[in-house]
């Protein structure tokens, strides 16, 4: 059973919500703003898989609740938005969700993305324990322990961002398109949100680039999508 954190503070859509997604199987706690979230998670050690956040808030909105717990954990976050704007989309995975979900979701299709997420964090162990440690210039990445190293400093990645990396590492030198990705780490078919991938790029190459607004390491192939090369 997933543990939830539902952040959302029209009370009637939370009590729906929840009551739904507890009828799917899922444990469900809620918080009716941004700050009561937060304290839940960083105070109070409310445990949980995952985040679903809404995203028009009182107080903190929900960009800058995602954001604070993306700096402080990588808990997997859901974004719930009354909009697709591409605005509203882009700004939320940029600042660290994993995926978003427009308003009114429909529980099935909610719970659906709440186990593709969560499908995230269970990585496959390769075979061969010759392909267990890669490395790349000064990065390194420990598939057997799950540990990214950059400079020698260890690497915080999010489920998402790991299996993304992963996928570059098994394709060494080979571009793979957005919607070849959207499937082996979002498992989207072709109605996947390109988005999702570009935003979870640009924040890989934050974290593993020497300079991120000029990769060397994660390469774009203009048009395409993206490859993993030597510098």
């Amino acid at each position: 059973m997933s543990q939830l954190l539902l952040v959302e503070d029209d009370a009637v859509l939370a009590e729906a919500l929840s009551g739904a997604l507890r009828g799917l199987g899922h444990s469900v706690t809620v918080a009716g703003s941004g700050e009561r979230a937060l304290t839940a998670l960083f105070e109070e050690g409310a445990a949980a898989d995952l985040v679903l956040l809404d995203v028009m808030l009182p107080g903190i909105d929900g960009f800058e609740v995602c954001r604070r717990i993306r700096a402080r954990g990588s808990v997997p976050v859901i974004l719930l938005t009354a909009r697709g704007d591409p605005i509203d989309v882009v700004a939320g995975l940029e600042g660290g969700a994993d995926d978003y979900v427009v308003k009114p979701a429909e529980p099935r299709v909610l719970d659906a993305r709440v186990k593709t997420v969560l499908r995230r964090a269970t990585l496959a162990q390769p075979a061969d324990s010759a392909q267990r440690v890669f490395t790349l210039g000064e990065l390194s990445v420990d598939r057997a322990a799950m540990v990214v190293t950059n400079n020698g400093s260890e690497v915080h990645l999010t489920p998402t961002e790991l299996r993304l990396l992963l996928e570059f590492v098994d394709h060494f030198g080979q571009v793979l398109s957005r919607q070849a990705l959207l499937r082996r780490v979002w498992d989207y078919g072709y109605t996947g949100d390109s988005r999702l991938v570009d935003a979870a790029v640009a924040r890989l190459r934050a974290k593993i680039e020497p300079d991120p607004a000029n990769p060397v390491l994660l390469r774009t192939a203009r048009g395409i999508g993206y490859r993993l090369a030597k510098p």
